[in-house]
């Protein structure tokens, strides 16, 4: 046990005059306080202060998500935190959701009870762990009442200040606090008459004041959380406002997840100032905003060093996300106020999330790369082989001149890799040969990574020292954005073609002769007509890449209803065999399902899982009008797409079960987690096919006018289809509960994971 308050913790000088460390109130009139952790005299001063200056009601929030316990000292309890004996400086933080942290105190208490007992009525602690001077120090322990609890110490006043409350709300060290948390600080607020919109208010709001043990980080984060609150309370109540305090000078539109949440949200821009006027109102001590701007700086001056192996960019790559998903929520709540305020907070925060999974999209772009569409550090990329990454599993390289080229029986629906110059003149020749007689041709490149043609074989652009990870990554680039950066690759590699860094290294380094961008392949191909819709590898496709390539389907057969479409992406395989299932579903809406025989019996080991018979998925069903019509269609469509089935080439429902199967046998935890991410993003990928197939059902008779995005909040939504994804698992299985990756806010931010091994392709 180690007392966790000292003396120089004390910043603002606070505890003589106050009762605890670092007590302040945020500027602007709003009765919110933040301190460090007072002692039990300590604390009753505070209470008497907050008394005295006019605070009739006053609700303590307690945001330690670790254990404290009080000894005696003198007249007094002070408080003390268990530590691990070879991190004496480190609070025990990361406890499992299962466990609730008041137990852990009163296990605690016992057990430093029975301790005492042992060595006569004694428990020896530690108060100074940097120099060790005059350590431990012994306490007298003679019963349990001579150690409080938490709950002991902030409760107790419930009985003699009728207008006070106490709750225990744990926050993270770093990082976004959970949408639970957020909906237990909603829970709490609640119950204060005077916090709600009602028409008559009842007095003013009661005073809010945050404790953790420095009263920095984590109060200050509480802090923040209550004046929204209260600015969005004065408002409604129309008391005036004082006016904001200063912010800092930079542009919002600075960050990226920033910018796009302002193009996407109606009031975005006042939603992300008010934020940062709250900010700057909680600054005394901290301010959140320059954590981030300070991360990202320092971590822009650690590139270099991380290029040449220091390995020190990681955990400061960790601190910029985290302090960027902390800001980030905050803007996502006072979002959730604006709409649920007025509503009394009709909806907890966690619903209301799933009903704007945009937000969640929107994460994505909280790993936003050091470099983004200019190739300004010259040394930090280097071009990488598409040959490695796209086996030829069906052998039709020697023929066609690429990758796993092959065709939709009777459909003009066709998949390949990505095809060089050469290998595009094949498939031309081949689809408008005198036997298939293709008239109008159509190409949809579904790559999301910057790719150029050198001397005949095709390289993509990735990030040195981190050769496996696609750049730019998911949801970064637009088409246009990855054309102008091929287009700058394709300069530097004719500019400098001796600097240019290559992977493997070729047997000769020679300087490439020849470089071309996808654009120049088209342009020697007039017949040919061309779209990039650029899809994340491995997880489902986003809702906008759906309506992307229907939209681009319809506008080629609206030209020439007999167009053939060809898609591409690195290996041919995965991306591929998504959108040609997805196309197969629209020429079917649009030209007529073929007729459907009845379900084979199956008796092997998992055929009911093969099937795609998970809980989640039967769940999604049930959901949709028709829905075993619905994914039956989905299933016959995959099965046309995906003809051979053997231990080389996987079906997308057979591979969902095998790779959870592979999760469950690999031996290191970093394959283990990669290969369960795998395994929910096939299974989410599936959903997101039939949840298509149902727009398309359903919207069918308005030609499909509404998007599939636009559809999905404002139908499945609705319908709690996202409340579904937010818990996706193999619940037949495990449960999911202490799984991050079930939960949307994770698994979406994590589809840039380097693949783990499989066995056999996905085709």
């Amino acid at each position: 046990m180690v007392r966790d308050v000292s003396g120089k913790m004390d910043a603002l000088n606070t505890t003589g005059s106050c009762g605890a460390p670092n007590f302040r109130q945020a500027r602007g009139g709003h009765a919110v306080f933040g301190m460090g952790q007072p002692s039990l005299a300590g604390f009753k001063r505070v209470l008497r202060k907050l008394q005295s200056d006019g605070h009739k009601e006053c609700v303590f929030f307690c945001v330690r998500e670790e254990p404290v316990l009080f000894l005696r000292m003198d007249d007094d309890f002070v408080s003390y935190t268990p530590r691990d004996k070879q991190n004496l400086s480190e609070n025990l933080c990361g406890l499992s959701p299962a466990v609730q942290v008041e137990s852990l105190e009163l296990a605690i208490r016992k057990e430093i009870h029975d301790f005492a007992q042992l060595s006569e009525n004694t428990y020896h602690v530690y108060h100074d762990i940097e120099h060790f001077r005059e350590e431990p120090h012994s306490v007298p322990v003679q019963n349990e009442d001579d150690i409080h609890v938490t709950e002991e110490v902030y409760k107790r006043p419930v009985f003699l200040l009728p207008s006070y409350r106490y709750h225990r709300l744990p926050l993270p060290e770093d990082g976004a606090p959970l949408e639970a948390q957020f909906d237990a600080f909603i829970g709490f607020l609640r119950e204060s008459p005077s916090l709600l919109p009602l028409r008559d208010p009842v007095g003013a709001p009661p005073a809010l004041l945050f404790s953790c043990q420095t009263g920095i980080g984590r109060t200050n984060l509480g802090m923040v959380l209550g004046t929204l609150v209260l600015s969005h309370c004065r408002r409604m109540t129309k008391r005036p406002e004082a006016a904001p305090p200063q912010t800092d000078s930079r542009p919002l539109e600075h960050l990226e997840v920033v910018r796009s949440f302002i193009h996407m949200v109606p009031k975005g821009r006042q939603i992300v100032e008010e934020v940062d006027h709250t900010l700057a109102a909680c600054s005394e001590l901290h301010n959140l905003k320059e954590t981030v701007f300070e991360n990202q700086k320092k971590l822009e001056g650690l590139g270099q060093d991380h290029l040449q192996g220091s390995g020190g960019q990681e955990p400061r790559q960790q601190k910029t996300l985290q302090s960027l998903e902390r800001y980030f929520y905050l803007i996502a709540f006072n979002y959730y106020l604006h709409e649920q305020y007025p509503l009394a907070f009709a909806l907890s925060f966690s619903r209301w999330m799933c009903g704007h999974p945009e937000l969640y999209r929107l994460q994505v772009n909280l790993r936003e790369p050091l470099v983004t569409g200019e190739l300004t550090a010259k040394d930090a990329w280097v071009l990488v082989a598409d040959g490695p990454f796209s086996p030829d599993v069906l052998s039709t390289v020697r023929e066609m001149n690429v990758a796993n080229f092959r065709r939709v029986a009777k459909m003009p629906i066709y998949g390949m890799a990505q095809p060089t110059a050469k290998a595009m003149g094949s498939v031309l020749a081949y689809l408008t040969d005198s036997k298939r007689k293709h008239r109008q041709v159509s190409w949809l490149n579904l790559r999301e990574e910057a790719v150029v043609e050198c001397d005949g074989q095709t390289y993509m652009l990735r990030e040195q020292g981190n050769l496996k990870e696609p750049f730019p990554g998911p949801a970064a680039c637009s088409p246009e954005q990855l054309e102008k950066l091929e287009s700058q690759l394709k300069a530097r590699v004719l500019a400098s073609p001796k600097r240019i860094q290559v992977h493997p290294d070729r047997e000769k380094q020679t300087p490439f002769q020849t470089c071309l961008t996808v654009q120049d392949i088209l342009s020697q191909h007039r017949d040919l007509s061309y779209r990039r819709l650029p899809i994340p590898g491995f997880c489902a496709p986003r809702e906008q890449d759906f309506d992307r390539l229907l939209e681009a389907m319809r506008a080629a057969l609206a030209k020439d209803p007999s167009t053939s479409f060809v898609f591409s992406c690195l290996s041919g395989q995965g991306r591929t065999t998504t959108a040609m299932v997805v196309a197969v579903l629209i020429l079917w809406h649009i030209n007529g399902f073929p007729e459907m025989g009845e379900e084979e019996i199956v008796s092997v080991p998992d055929a009911k899982y093969t099937k795609g018979e998970f809980e989640v998925v039967m769940k999604v069903v049930q959901l949709l009008p028709d829905g075993h019509r619905v994914k039956k269609e989905v299933d016959v469509a995959l099965d046309t797409v995906s003809e051979t089935m053997t231990p080389m080439h996987y079906h997308l429902r057979e591979i969902i079960i095998c790779t959870y199967r592979q999760g469950k046998t690999a031996k290191e935890e970093q394959e283990t987690r990669t290969l369960h991410l795998r395994s929910l993003q096939y299974l989410e990928r599936y959903i997101f096919l039939i949840l298509f197939n149902a727009y398309l059902h359903l919207e069918k008779r308005d030609s499909w006018h509404r998007p599939f995005s636009v559809w999905m909040l404002e139908v499945a939504a609705k319908a709690g289809v996202y409340e579904i994804l937010n818990q996706l698992g193999f619940t037949e299985f495990e449960t999911i509960e202490d799984k991050p990756l079930s939960r949307l806010r994770y698994r979406w931010q994590e589809q840039t994971l380097s693949p783990g091994p499989v066995l056999g392709d996905f085709l």
